[in-house]
């Protein structure tokens, strides 16, 4: 899939997600917010200007959240984001509204809704994660000119072939045919056993595994 794929399964598939930002004294604040929209240019939710929230992201514009479906954990897809987001005014109110009927309940009529406000994620990264999938799947994407994120473990040309990354590797992922082995980043769980278990400390760990 795209970026903007994965952006239009959280939009419309799960919507709500558990969004984390960070108060004045830099302590993890968590709320849930409503993903509206999406478009090559990211995702757009909303708040009211009266809101903590509202304040936390005019002092630190730096959100993650992440989004989750499934009746329990092994039918479970997770997608999780980071990034920038920046404030973009009422003039998108209309068209969220229009998309998201539901709203006109929680802020029925024009005086009520004077308070909102739109921002869009604009620049980031995120990550897909299928627990229904045998083995699980993973992806890494990123939108609005983020670098791609180059997360997980790596084998190097330290590899000595003992293949007891492969023993330990819950998925299997590891492709020992070759030398040095490779992880199917696809499929890998970024446990870190093999990072753990290799006896000639040949695998690397990159990113934010």
């Amino acid at each position: 899939m795209q970026a903007i794929d994965y952006l239009k399964y959280i939009v419309d598939e799960i919507h709500s997600t558990v969004f984390a930002t960070v108060d004045q004294e830099g302590q993890p604040v968590t709320c849930a917010i409503d993903m509206m929209d999406c478009d090559e240019n990211g995702l757009y939710f909303l708040t009211a200007k009266g809101k903590s929230l509202y304040r936390r992201l005019k002092k630190n514009a730096y959100v993650a959240f992440t989004a989750m479906k499934g009746e329990d954990t092994m039918s479970r897809v997770a997608v999780s984001v980071r990034g920038r987001a920046e404030e973009l005014g009422p003039e998108r109110l209309p068209a969220l509204f229009a998309k998201k009927p539901y709203m006109a309940k929680i802020y029925p009529d024009e005086a009520s809704r004077s308070a909102l406000t739109v921002f869009r994620i604009c620049e980031g990264t995120g990550e897909w994660f299928d627990l229904s999938k045998t083995p699980v799947e993973r992806a890494s994407f990123s939108f609005g000119g983020a670098a791609e994120p180059d997360n997980g473990y790596f084998v190097t040309g330290r590899c000595i072939s003992c293949k007891l990354c492969y023993a330990k590797c819950p998925q299997q992922c590891i492709d020992i045919t070759r030398k040095p082995a490779f992880i199917r980043q696809e499929n890998c769980l970024h446990c870190g056993n093999c990072y753990e278990v290799c006896p000639a400390r040949a695998v690397e760990r990159r990113g934010t595994v």
